[in-house]
């Protein structure tokens, strides 16, 4: 019977939740952030001349009987295509409403939203490739990989090297692509390369440090034997380096496709002819059905990427 008790799978699972790990921090910010929301979304009252709650969001409104109303007539009117509300739902109706937006703009925009999307995305890549092996605090140093051992890991150049690398990747990924996009439209004109270099800018901050964190985290064994072979950094970055970080890098790399596509879409309301010039377009114009279709393109391209994404990785991993 003890023996049975022992092997009893709910008593081994309830022993190793009672012998888990604990941290205090872990718990005092859960308890913090759940008093901060509550503290956020409770109404102002006041007890004693003591103030309790922000009362900034009123929260009573969100549920109010003109907000449904307002919902229930944005989905059943205002989101309908407009030659269908009248006439009734038809399947027809729908496909030729839709298909006449797609063809005066809606394919142009879709396709100037894609092509924006890639360019920024490959050119970030491309300085992200350049510039996370010298962010790398394992690669970018005397001796890669401590064949010599702790006392001559860093020189005081390489070191000097990946805290300047740091600190540029910082400072590209900083300001938001909102705001770059405002400074290069005064300097190069309203065009789509405004929106191209900003969003290439910033995502070129964020890939170069994902890429410097993927090196340091790779298994140094490897590496290191490799090193003991003879491999220059130069070969082992290209032969060990690249293979053992590409399922990760791809991982990044469609991550901020995805957010390109989303960005561009945004950053099209400032006068490129992209999702987002014909969104606020249709929104000046109150045509939120159209402005739905266009918001759904933007969507189809998130989710091709997202597929794409999975296939890269899976075959990389495969080593195909």
């Amino acid at each position: 019977m003890n023996g049975a008790r022992e092997l009893d799978p709910r008593s081994a699972i309830r022993a190793l939740h009672r012998r888990r790990p604990r941290s205090r921090l872990v718990r005092w910010t859960v308890a913090g952030l759940a008093l901060l929301a509550a503290w956020a979304w409770s109404p102002r009252v006041e007890v004693l001349g003591v103030r309790f709650g922000s009362g900034e969001i009123a929260t009573g409104e969100l549920f109010s009987a003109r907000r449904r109303a307002n919902l229930e007539r944005f989905l059943t009117e205002e989101a309908m295509p407009a030659p269908l509300r009248e006439a009734g739902f038809s399947w027809r109706g729908l496909f030729d409403w839709a298909g006449a937006i797609l063809a005066d703009h809606g394919w142009s925009a879709m396709l100037a939203t894609l092509w924006i999307s890639i360019l920024a995305v490959v050119l970030a890549a491309a300085v992200a490739t350049l510039l996370a092996p010298l962010a790398s605090r394992t690669l970018a140093t005397r001796d890669p990989y401590q064949l010599c051992g702790d006392n001559c890991r860093h020189g005081p150049g390489w070191r000097a090297l990946t805290t300047l690398t740091r600190l540029l990747l910082v400072a590209l990924r900083a300001v938001p692509e909102y705001v770059w996009a405002f400074l290069l439209l005064a300097m190069l004109g309203p065009s789509a390369w405004p929106v191209v270099l900003a969003l290439a800018i910033h995502n070129a901050g964020i890939l170069g440090r994902l890429g410097a964190d993927t090196i340091e985290n790779l298994d140094a064994a490897p590496l290191r034997a490799l090193r003991m072979l003879g491999a220059s950094r130069r070969q082992l970055t290209g032969v060990a380096i690249l293979p053992l970080a590409l399922p990760r890098l791809l991982l990044y790399f469609f991550y901020r496709f995805e957010t390109c596509v989303r960005e561009a879409t945004v950053l099209g309301m400032l006068g490129v002819v992209s999702l987002g010039y014909w969104i606020q377009d249709a929104r000046a114009r109150h045509r939120y059905d159209e402005m739905l279709l266009l918001v759904a393109l933007g969507a189809c391209i998130v989710i091709a990427s997202d597929i794409l994404s999975t296939l890269a990785r899976a075959s990389a991993r495969r080593g195909s």
